[in-house]
């Protein structure tokens, strides 16, 4: 039996990502590493599967070109946005290989006739070459096409950032995402870490953003000797400085009220040395598991979990009980688009709007828990302002008894300081393009 190839490896996640509508960061980590593929391929498919989806408009549009807007089964349509991809976006890939390989899946997969229709579009794009989009009008059209994201989004950030920003954070969107190491303080230092990452293959250079963070440049880090023994864990830098923002002390009792999966809980229960207690609560119970368990690889004892929607916590507990409330609230993700493109496509008006209430609702629940001069974060990785600071506005208004934590500014390592949306409140906002991290926010409340 045939052994499944890259490409047709890229095509079932693909399928399995528009039809099952998973994840492709999962459905990437569930297969890749059974999958029998070696390094290399196994890279071909990460940079396939992430790169249709960051494209998939533009691809669509080129396809319909050459197909005369023809109805496609939606794997053929997939398995020739693959082909268009390589040839318009990847090199050293040779015309005929793009061709034979499509040529060939679809014989596997379909009739005669799909193959057919397969190698006589993607000869004539490859002879024709592909179409300008500068003549799509109107613009906000041709804006779409050409950076690849819905219309409403787009529209979206014009409003909020202006044009020029906009675009920026789409075309940030479309390069790949970087990944991050936060080393586990109570075990090593970040020079350690790094040396002991390289004595594994695994290459890294200091984040810009957070002092316990490390950019890998070259590697897998979540498969290295330094990872299983809690040295580390992955985590993006620009959430690391959630822990800035929260100010943890050891023997404080502190409250993660949406815990999962677990990266800000554990750098919390880092910078307290292992001393107090964070209650860590999240919906779900497979995240809470996943909480206990990422936990116990770095050595963590004082995080307690619970399964429970955090809208009930006042239910729970004592009113005015906790030290620290972090609120890292559900959202629409658009500052993650870079890590999860798929978010572009699935996201829609109407459900960010539902998600405004659901972020009211768990502020107006978990606020009375702080106790008289406790700290109140709210954290998003979004970068939608009706999410992040028109919250935070709107909850002053009602909320008399909390203010701008006027200290955040000093507590911010230097390089995050940029990122301050203004000197009057204690809000951070960083875009997607304005580092090598994700888009992020953070809002810092004191309690009277």
């Amino acid at each position: 039996m045939k052994k499944t190839g890259a490409r047709e490896t890229a095509l079932n996640l693909l399928l399995d990502v528009s039809e099952r509508h998973a994840y492709s960061q999962i459905v990437l980590n569930d297969t890749l590493p059974e999958s029998g593929l070696s390094a290399r391929d196994k890279s071909l498919v990460t940079a396939l599967v992430y790169g249709v989806l960051q494209r998939q408009l533009t691809l669509d549009y080129y396809i319909d070109f050459f197909t005369a807007g023809k109805k496609l089964d939606n794997w053929v349509r997939l398995l020739l946005e693959l082909s268009f991809y390589q040839k318009l976006y990847m090199d050293r890939i040779p015309d005929h290989a793009i061709v034979n390989e499509a040529v060939e899946i679809a014989g596997l997969r379909g009739h005669r006739g799909i193959s057919g229709l397969v190698n006589a579009v993607l000869r004539k794009f490859l002879r024709e070459g592909a179409p300008p989009l500068s003549k799509i009008i109107p613009e906000r059209r041709r804006l779409s096409v050409s950076y690849s994201h819905p219309e409403w989004l787009l529209a979206l950030w014009i409003r909020q950032w202006g044009r020029a920003a906009a675009v920026k954070i789409a075309e940030s969107n479309n390069q790949p995402p970087h990944t991050y190491v936060r080393v586990n303080t109570l075990r090593t230092s970040r020079s350690e870490l790094a040396a002991t990452l390289a004595c594994a293959g695994i290459h890294t250079v200091q984040g810009t953003l957070s002092p316990d963070s490390l950019m890998v440049t070259e590697g897998h880090a979540a498969s290295a000797p330094a990872f299983l023994k809690g040295l580390c864990t992955i985590q993006d830098e620009s959430s690391m400085l959630v822990a800035d923002a929260v100010a943890p002390e050891a023997g404080m009792h502190m409250l993660d009220a949406c815990a999962g999966p677990g990266g800000k809980t554990t750098h919390l229960a880092e910078r307290m040395h292992n001393e107090g207690q964070i209650m860590a609560l999240d919906l779900h119970a497979h995240k809470t598991r996943l909480i206990a368990r990422t936990a116990e690889r770095l050595g963590l004892t004082n995080i307690r979990t619970l399964a429970l929607d955090a809208r009930k916590a006042s239910e729970h507990f004592e009113k005015a009980s906790f030290d620290r409330v972090l609120l890292d609230v559900p959202c629409s993700g658009f500052g993650v688009i870079r890590r999860k493109p798929e978010i572009r496509w699935e996201k829609n008006e109407e459900g960010i709007r539902h998600l405004y209430d659901i972020q009211n609702d768990l502020l107006e629940a978990t606020a009375p828990l702080v106790r008289p001069g406790g700290l109140f974060v709210y954290s998003t990785c979004t970068i939608n302002k009706a999410e992040n600071e028109w919250q935070l506005t709107r909850f002053l208004r009602v909320h008399p008894e909390f203010e701008w934590d006027r200290d955040f500014l000093q507590r911010l390592p230097g390089k995050a300081k940029p990122f301050l949306l203004d000197d009057q409140s204690a809000m951070l906002q960083i875009l997607p393009f304005q580092t090598d991290s994700d888009g992020f926010f953070i809002g810092c409340l004191r309690r009277k």
